[in-house]
């Protein structure tokens, strides 16, 4: 059998809703903290006293790391979570329950309690603090989520046995999620896959559902990307392609099989921020768009990893001259990494307004689309669907690319489009939007599973 592993919070229940699991399924309980104690020969607080936090998480690593790899239930540290290293060794092959709590119940439970403080707050507010820090990481850890504010241990083990042997979807919700697949672009072996994950008789009732939400998006890398991930590490997951003209059609699908991401294209970055429940503080909201859902516990958090993928390989141009071509969602994204990285930007659209709305936003420059010439920028981004799959065009013509440009078009279907052709042509240092693809869906991966990907790995399963 698979690995249970236990996840969340101290005082969420993990070491008693650990012993019902491991009693009711015939399997060993193993709880890290106790491994740690264990191998050290020493307590935890005397850890934590003696040497700090930091040694306890290298003794933790290495407790996590030489793990049984099958039929065990494990119970993990409230902090375990937070290293991406343990997050591979947790996640492979593993059905991973993450146990939460409101603060007044954990309060409750762990007054008293002799593990040390990791602040010096109240213990009230150190709980509210440390909730908030590892929320994504729990939230990336979760393959079914408990809340055990007001459920008894008893109550909350029933809920895992009953997700082991039913999975998080009744037959009618796969089977009407299915007939809206088949209502896209999905070629026929892909969908055939997907029949089976949703309604075949031999079924993992386990396996959860991902994609890509666009339209058009059957042109997407993602299924590619993300199935080979899962497949790397041990993820009983599978992505597919949403499809659709109707967004909200979209979404009701997603939380129908309780998905447990979306990676969303165009055009519904801007328009899926009413779809969310929050929308991350730090990117998200000031860029106005989002590019990745990621669902749990019942609430739909929104994120923006594409200024990132724009961002990385650009980090040695800090502080160029740029024209950032475009005003859409991707557009704003653009202009929120190259103001980030002190660029002097010019922002052109087709439509003048857009750009100057745009500009606004970041403390940009706009000009009209013909200013183009006169500027001279040391980087062009190319943020327009221009040069995609089936509209071919380049967004410039070749007597405006000049020797000592650097040209990145963000635009990866096909990998060398005409803009990026143009540009070698004249001998420029050219960045393909593969290059994005890849630092944002190693960013998206993260946000989604807890597991840091190298680039390198990303790399070879998109190129």
């Amino acid at each position: 059998m698979k690995r249970i592993v236990l996840t969340g919070f101290r005082g969420t229940g993990k070491t008693e809703i650990g012993k019902i699991l491991a009693r009711r399924l015939n399997l060993p309980l193993l709880d890290t903290d106790d491994l740690v104690e264990k191998k050290t020969g020493r307590s935890i607080p005397s850890i934590f006293h003696e040497e700090g936090e930091e040694r306890f998480r290298a003794e933790e690593r290495e407790v996590i790391a030489s793990l049984p790899p099958d039929n065990v239930v494990i119970s993990t540290g409230g902090g375990a979570v937070i290293d991406p290293k343990n997050m591979v060794h947790l996640r492979r092959q593993s059905i991973v329950i993450l146990l939460i709590a409101d603060i007044d119940a954990i309060e409750t439970r762990l007054t008293g309690s002799p593990r040390p403080p990791l602040t010096n707050l109240p213990l009230h507010e150190e709980i509210s603090v440390l909730l908030d820090r590892r929320r994504q990481h729990y939230y990336a850890s979760a393959d079914f989520c408990i809340n055990t504010s007001e459920t008894t241990p008893q109550a909350a083990g029933e809920k895992v046995l009953h997700f082991l042997k039913e999975g998080n979807s009744s037959i009618k919700q796969r089977t009407t999620a299915l007939q809206f697949f088949k209502t896209g672009r999905i070629l026929p072996l892909a969908l055939q896959k997907l029949e089976s994950v949703l309604t075949g008789d031999n079924r993992d009732p386990q396996t959860r559902i991902m994609g890509v939400a666009g339209y058009p998006c059957a042109h997407s890398k993602g299924p590619a990307l993300y199935n080979g991930l899962f497949e790397r590490y041990g993820l009983n997951y599978h992505y597919t392609w949403f499809e659709d003209p109707e967004l909200d059609e979209i979404m009701r699908v997603a939380r129908c099989i309780d998905a447990k991401g979306l990676s969303v294209t165009i055009p519904f970055k801007q328009d899926v921020m009413e779809y969310v429940d929050e929308v991350d503080e730090h990117a998200a909201r000031q860029i106005g768009a989002v590019n990745t859902v990621v669902f749990a516990c019942g609430t739909a958090i929104g994120y923006n990893t594409d200024w990132l993928g724009v961002r990385k390989p650009l980090v040695h141009l800090k502080g160029a001259k740029a024209v950032l071509l475009g005003a859409g969602g991707v557009a704003a994204a653009a202009a929120y990494a190259l103001v980030d990285l002190d660029m002097d930007v010019t922002i052109l659209n087709r439509t003048p307004a857009t750009a100057k709305t745009l500009a606004g936003r970041f403390g940009c420059k706009s000009a009209d689309w013909d200013a183009f010439d006169g500027i001279k920028p040391d980087l062009v981004v190319n943020a327009t669907p221009l040069g995609m799959e089936p509209d071919t065009r380049s967004p410039l013509k070749e007597d405006q690319i000049l020797s000592e440009m650097t040209v990145y078009d963000l635009v990866y279907t096909p990998p060398e489009t005409p803009l990026i052709q143009s540009a070698q042509k004249k001998g420029c240092n050219t960045i393909p939007g593969t290059e994005m693809f890849i630092h944002q869906a190693r960013e998206q991966f993260y946000l989604n599973f807890g597991i840091d990907v190298p680039d390198t790995i990303i790399r070879e399963l998109v190129i």
